[in-house]
């Protein structure tokens, strides 16, 4: 059977007993059903209806093709509402991406999340490529700075998250730390490998010092986080990633230009749906720990 329409068309003709009412059932035009009721038994070979006066009777072919569109049909439907279900609880799956930077941020609230609710399956999608939400490659996208987004997608605020300039420790005993912003031009710089990156902290750190002295140089948030660490040069760092005790020294404190606007995008049809929305609300509580927690 190579179409539904048709036989969807036929079962309505025996349900409904006339052309008419079927075209209106199925909102066509009564010579749609025509055709599809001719193109369905000539595909066949048999006659499914005997034609008279007041209307279509189903033969005995016809009355066991209805018999099987009938079971479709009520599968079509229990289906429907199955897939209709799933936006009524918190169940099914739930695809949340992020940049990789905000891996240990995220991780624990998602993890703590499907604990609260076994039934979902959680898929964590990190990396620096942009996911379609309108191609339903994810439910909720957390990003940072304020890029463009489609026109069907929601945009709210997260969380404001200050950076601020450190060095290892190790690095200040080799070089010393700057005396003042004029002497960044004499130090060694750990960098995102894309000269035109957007981040914040990066766009003011081009205007400051050549790019030459951006020695150690990654497309990874984590790398130059360890390369930062490691002494190759000083760097940025997201403050709540410090750990006061750990052998690194803030040598340029934080400043609003420099920090890290980070937001929630969904796509408008998934938005109000309650498992994204019971996730937004437990992802925003959460949230606002990150910038108290160092």
């Amino acid at each position: 059977m190579k179409n539904w329409d048709e036989v969807r068309t036929a079962f309505q003709v025996a349900q409904q007993g006339t052309v008419s009412g079927a075209a209106e059932v199925l909102g066509v035009h009564h010579a749609t059903v025509i055709r599809h009721i001719d193109a369905l038994e000539a595909q066949l070979g048999v006659k499914l209806f005997q034609r008279h006066a007041r209307g279509y009777t189903a033969t005995e072919a016809g009355e066991d093709l209805m018999r099987v569109a009938q079971t479709t049909d009520d599968q079509f439907g229990q289906l429907e509402g199955r897939i209709k279900g799933r936006g009524a609880d918190v169940s099914g799956e739930l695809v949340v991406t992020a940049l990789g930077g905000f891996a240990p941020l995220v991780a624990p609230i998602l993890a703590d999340f499907q604990a609260a609710h076994p039934d979902l399956m959680v898929r964590f999608l990190t990396g620096d490529r942009v996911f379609r939400l309108e191609y339903g490659e994810a439910h909720v996208a957390i990003r940072a700075g304020d890029g463009e987004v489609q026109p069907d997608n929601v945009v709210q605020k997260l969380a404001h998250l200050p950076a601020a300039m450190y060095g290892a420790d190790k690095y200040i005993a080799k070089y010393g730390a700057p005396k003042d912003e004029a002497d960044l031009v004499n130090h060694r710089f750990v960098g995102h490998d894309n000269p035109d990156s957007r981040a914040p902290f990066y766009r003011w750190l081009k205007t400051q010092v050549p790019r030459e002295n951006v020695v150690f140089r990654s497309s990874s948030d984590r790398a130059t986080a360890a390369g930062i660490r490691q002494g190759a040069g000083l760097g940025f760092l997201p403050v709540w990633d410090v750990d006061p005790n750990e052998p690194l020294t803030q040598v340029l404190a934080p400043r609003d230009e420099w920090a890290i606007n980070v937001r929630l995008i969904t796509h408008v049809d998934l938005h109000r749906t309650i498992k994204v929305q019971t996730f937004l609300t437990f992802l925003k509580e959460r949230a606002q720990d990150w910038t108290s927690s160092r």
